[in-house]
């Protein structure tokens, strides 16, 4: 625990963790971040303090698969921690997690570099699987920070969003089949939050169940499950760069055996922001899907940049 009157030094190499740190308003005590952290804007022009060993600017689906494939199958890391950098920030706190390796540098790489630092930090890792986990994960923080009532505060602002959701949703006469697609080649489900995110917007995951990790699908299984609606949300993708890749799918042999996508009832959503991250976002992630599923009860349209309707 630290003294509220001293400002922290924290570091933060995982975009949700920053996301967290800005909604506790702890911003001003980052003095590293990774870079992906991109939002809020102010994260930007915050120390990098890690990097990607993979190039993935301009690379499909496909091939940033296979790059990432190769590097795992090797035992190759996938990030590292620039331990000059590291040193020069000098934190009392890492922010890191243990839920992927392909989005950020995981537990045991930061603890190898942490033990070399001449003043050995806290290092907490994030690994959350369900929405409470995450909001856990708000309080946690908070708590380590001895911040603990306003991390509760936000909290329970977050918490009063989803019930509203689920109060709304709960009126739906339907519930519609629905299948998020988290990767587009391979195909792979939406996991972890996803499902639980989906059936509190009021529908019924199609594929995936709450908790479980994503997984690959095949084409098959996608269409024998029998979506009303199919939401493309690429990890790591923007809306932009959905509305590109969407082609992988919606070109493909099978796609028009989706009756989906013969309705129009496909959507496009920026993953990046408010699906793939586990951080307050994924609140608005879940008003956005509640309009997408049921947009006579959620009236509220979302703006152009949280989701827009494929369009074939």
């Amino acid at each position: 625990m630290y003294p509220t009157a001293e400002r922290m030094r924290i570091v933060s190499l995982l975009p949700a963790a920053t996301e967290i740190c800005y909604a506790l308003g702890l911003g001003e005590d980052l003095v590293g971040v990774s870079p992906e952290c991109d939002h809020p804007a102010a994260a930007r022009t915050k120390r990098i303090v890690s990097r990607s060993l993979l190039q993935y600017e301009g690379r499909s689906s496909g091939e940033t698969s296979r790059m990432v494939g190769e590097r795992l199958a090797s035992a190759g890391a996938l990030y590292q921690v620039d331990v000059l950098a590291l040193r020069s920030a000098d934190p009392d706190l890492i922010l890191t997690q243990g839920l992927c390796d392909v989005c950020a540098p995981t537990l045991g790489d930061v603890e190898d570099v942490a033990r070399h630092l001449p003043r050995q930090p806290e290092i907490v890792s994030l690994d959350p699987h369900h929405l409470s986990d995450v909001l856990n994960n708000i309080e946690q923080i908070g708590r380590t920070c001895d911040i603990g009532d306003r991390a509760a505060n936000v909290v329970d602002g977050l918490r009063r969003r989803i019930e509203r959701i689920a109060r709304q949703a709960a009126l739906a006469d339907d519930h519609p089949r629905t299948v998020c697609l988290e990767w587009l080649d391979p195909l792979f489900i939406g996991g972890h939050w996803v499902p639980e995110m989906i059936a509190l917007a009021g529908g019924v995951d199609a594929m995936g169940h709450p908790g479980e990790k994503s997984r690959r699908v095949t084409s098959n299984e996608v269409v024998g499950a029998e979506p009303d609606v199919v939401v493309l949300m690429p990890c790591g993708f923007d809306l932009d760069r959905t509305r590109k890749e969407a082609t992988t799918v919606t070109e493909t042999s099978w796609w028009s055996d989706l009756a989906a996508a013969r309705m129009g009832r496909v959507w496009l959503v920026d993953g990046s922001s408010f699906f793939n991250r586990p951080g307050p976002r994924l609140v608005e992630g879940l008003e956005i899907l509640a309009h997408i599923l049921h947009p006579n009860i959620f009236l509220k349209l979302p703006a152009p940049t949280d989701a827009q309707p494929w369009v074939g």
